[in-house]
């Protein structure tokens, strides 16, 4: 589930754009980058992927600035979806990523940020969608403590505010710490964080690139605890897709990657105008501040984990088995690892890439 911030929510055939075509995306972004429909396709592609039809993508929460939501909506606003004779459909999602997956399996949307995790889940649970990519294998939730808890284990007896449901790896990870993890009360709170240092928890369960952010913010020093330290398995910026339509439209999938990526890099140094971007399809009340801090956040905690020679996004099969393995564990499912890699397509990011380098324009 995707957290709320606490504010009022063809022509590319020619011989010279074919030389380019396996070139970064670093010329072009220094531009400006507004594209006309088709101008970074050939003219066949470009028939292949107006024959997808309307591709609708639904957001993990609302147009909040984080990966795998920011790149998306600079991509619409940017023309990035429009010069690969992409039609899609920009839809703000609730933060249900249960209800996402669903929508995707009933194919009644085409894309949405899901989690590794919620993958596994979801198919385990008969609802059938594909991821395809994933930007790093930490996860977006964490445990938050004043500076006077040093061990964990400090936490055996004391309350834990959640938000409604214990995040699997926080758990995993005060297990394999030697908590006492069943001593722990746990208590339904809301939004503020700010109950942390007023002492009314000892702990609280929060997402990397928010609650930290508004305690920082405040002049609250705690401390962070995150789950990928204590080497338990997790994913950020993750997408997925209804596979049907994958299966019918694979160029498709893949240039609506292409077109993510490349705002992606565009956004990394242009972080501003692409919150304004989601800023626009919000309205009124965004705060484009708290939502730079969520974009900078996140794009910093993928750059840690980033590999020279790999492609961003690119499946991590050992994560997936990880992943599957603490699921079992702690959820009671039975996934097999071998079953679990299948709903993983990792081609389409493949497909996309130069090496480490995405290919822009498309071919």
């Amino acid at each position: 589930m995707r957290y709320p911030i606490r504010a009022a929510v063809a022509v590319a055939a020619s011989a010279a754009l074919l030389m380019t075509a396996a070139c970064s995306t670093d010329d072009d972004a220094e531009g400006s980058p507004a594209a006309s429909a088709g101008s970074a396709i050939s003219a066949e592609r470009c028939e292949k992927n107006k024959a997808a039809g309307e591709i609708t993508y639904l957001s993990g929460y609302q147009w909040q600035a984080s990966a795998s939501i920011l790149e998306y909506a600079a991509a619409d606003k940017l023309g990035f979806f429009k010069s690969l004779c992409l039609n899609v459909k920009m839809q703000p999602g609730t933060g249900d990523t249960a209800q996402n997956t669903k929508l995707l399996a009933a194919g009644q949307v085409t894309f949405s940020p899901v989690s590794q995790q919620d993958v596994l889940t979801a198919n385990a649970n008969n609802i059938k969608v594909q991821g395809i990519s994933s930007y790093s294998n930490v996860g977006l939730e964490v445990l938050m403590t004043m500076p006077d808890v040093t061990d964990l284990k400090q936490l055996n007896g004391t309350t834990l505010g959640q938000k409604g449901a214990m995040p699997i790896g926080v758990q995993a990870m005060l297990v394999k710490a030697g908590a006492d993890y069943k001593s722990i009360k746990q208590v339904v709170v809301g939004y503020d964080p700010s109950i942390l240092p007023r002492g009314q928890v000892k702990s609280l369960t929060g997402f990397i690139s928010n609650e930290p952010n508004q305690l920082k913010a405040q002049g609250k020093a705690v401390t962070v605890w995150r789950p990928f330290d204590q080497q338990v398995p997790g994913s950020l910026g993750a997408m997925a897709v209804n596979p049907d339509f994958a299966a019918k439209n694979p160029t498709a999938v893949e240039d609506v990657l292409r077109a993510a990526l490349h705002a992606y890099e565009y956004c990394g140094t242009k972080a501003d105008e692409c919150v304004k971007a989601a800023s626009d399809l919000t309205g009124a009340g965004y705060d484009e501040k708290s939502n730079k801090g969520i974009w900078e956040t996140e794009v910093g905690v993928v750059k840690e984990g980033v590999k020279a020679g790999t492609p961003l996004g690119s499946i991590d099969t050992a994560n997936i088995d990880a992943l599957v393995e603490m699921l079992n564990t702690y959820t009671g499912t039975k996934i097999v690892a071998a079953d679990a890699q299948a709903e993983f397509a990792p081609q389409y990011i493949k497909n996309i890439y130069n090496g480490d380098k995405l290919i822009w324009p498309a071919p």
